[in-house]
């Protein structure tokens, strides 16, 4: 019998024990590697991934959220980011520190994240404890307490956050600064965290609006990893989810970002002991054709020890002590990243002598065979060590879904790479790392740190 159809036929099974109007549709499978991931979806519009994997007796659940900090406005930023922190709270039937605990008595494993683009959750389980992880989330996508004092407790705990992870932290302020410079009107100007004011001025009216319109069946993906059985998680899911009401979930109402036509530069004084440097190049989106061959010439250029510019600046130079770059893994094109920490007695001038004519060069001229092989390899070791687990595995998958619509796109991705050529990276750098498109956020110290990281007496 085809595999399809095998999936339809559990999917008839399920629904013939049906004591509602909810039901389970085989919607199709997708290769993921060696592996097939079996796509099913309610009636109210929840997607449902599975990938069974019986190497160990547990399972991987995430529910993703298509909303994150591009879907706020402006005055209410950092409300996407409060929510990963509103779900642990009290629902209706469940008190403050009851979910934490239940799951906690199962052995399991739990945390979220939040991003520009999206919110996910998830847990770790032992198999026969998936029941319980169907309840719980169920219960959070639609019964959450949103009183004044859930709202500001969780409000405190995020500004102070914000304190911590930005405002008192070098880097979070010089990379916060970097995108609230080069992005002047896509959402993506605004940090996923929010804005201070915003997060201060947050009240229960906002966050019911917002939960009602994100945080819907229809604007989810759940993830399910592990040893299960089909059929019987089918029915979990469909008892659980199938009565919860799908909401309108606003089109994507972000505007885009209009090209850079001059460079821009910002100084700031920190308590640093050394001068750091934030470079910021527009980058594109993940689903662009751009994005792979960019992704190889920054493992060229900055990919472990062997690359030119860890060698150039941090090996032979001893210019640096800190070097990393990344390219943006966004639904929009993003930034090219490139962030460099001097060493005590070298500057920003220092850093930028070796590294603009580095990428002038790899503009002008073809990476080596070497090279390539040598980038390709270590991106795809990343990727297979990323799936190692099954929370790496959902993780990847709930990513590629939500972001791109496939969740078997890291895969995809792996075969962009083999067949790149080193002529493709070039034409990469030509497009994206252009002098005009290029902000820089100069950190330079205010004396307040001594040179081993002292405050200054």
């Amino acid at each position: 019998m085809p595999v399809a159809e095998v999936h339809h036929r559990i999917a008839a099974a399920v629904n013939a024990t049906s004591k509602s109007s909810a039901f389970v549709h085989f919607l199709g499978q997708h290769a993921f590697g060696p592996s097939t991931v079996v796509r099913y979806g309610l009636s109210n519009g929840l997607t449902l991934l599975l990938l069974l994997d019986q190497s160990a007796p547990v399972v991987s659940y995430f529910t993703w959220f298509k909303v994150g900090s591009r879907h706020e406005k402006p005055g209410k930023t950092g409300l996407a980011h409060l929510f990963e922190h509103l779900m642990f709270n009290e629902t209706t039937s469940l008190a403050a520190g009851e979910f934490d605990k239940k799951l906690e008595e199962s052995g399991a494993e739990s945390n979220a994240a939040t991003w520009v683009d999206w919110t996910y959750y998830h847990e770790s389980v032992p198999k026969d404890r998936l029941p319980l992880v169907v309840k719980l989330e169920s219960d959070r996508m639609h019964n959450l307490v949103l009183r004044d004092a859930q709202v500001t407790s969780e409000k405190e705990v995020v500004a102070n956050e914000r304190r911590y992870r930005v405002d008192d932290d070098v880097e979070g302020a010089a990379s916060e600064l970097l995108y609230k410079t080069a992005f002047t009107r896509h959402p993506y100007h605004w940090p996923t965290i929010g804005w201070m004011n915003d997060i201060q001025g947050f009240t229960p009216e906002d966050c019911e609006a917002f939960y009602k319109t994100y945080y819907a069946p229809n604007n989810a993906v759940v993830v399910v990893v592990g040893d299960f059985n089909e059929k019987r998680l089918l029915e979990l899911v469909r008892d659980a989810y199938g009565e919860l009401p799908a909401a309108h979930v606003p089109p994507d109402d972000g505007h885009p970002e209009p090209p850079q036509l001059e460079p821009r530069t910002v100084e700031i004084k920190k308590p640093t002991a050394t001068e750091k440097l934030l470079v910021g190049y527009h980058g594109p989106a993940l689903g662009d054709a751009g994005h792979a061959p960019l992704t190889v010439l920054t493992e060229v250029l900055f990919g472990g020890r062997a690359s030119r510019l860890h060698r150039a600046l941090v090996i032979d130079g001893e210019i640096c002590t800190d070097l990393r770059s990344w390219v943006s893994t966004f639904s929009d094109g993003g930034l090219y990243e490139i962030y460099a920490t001097a060493r005590t007695g070298k500057t920003i001038a220092d850093i930028e002598a070796v590294l603009y004519p580095a990428l002038a060069r790899v503009r002008d001229e073809v990476v080596t065979d070497d090279e390539l092989v040598r980038a390709k390899a270590r991106l795809e070791l990343g990727l297979l060590q990323s799936l190692e687990t099954m929370g790496g595995k959902a993780e990847q998958i709930g990513f590629y879904e939500t972001v791109l619509g496939d969740p078997g796109a890291a895969f995809q991705r792996l075969e962009a790479y083999r067949r790149l050529t080193a002529s493709d990276l070039r034409k990469a750098a030509r497009r994206y790392l252009v002098d005009r498109g290029r902000t820089r956020i100069l950190v330079v110290p205010d004396g307040s740190v001594t040179e081993v990281g002292e405050a200054a007496q």
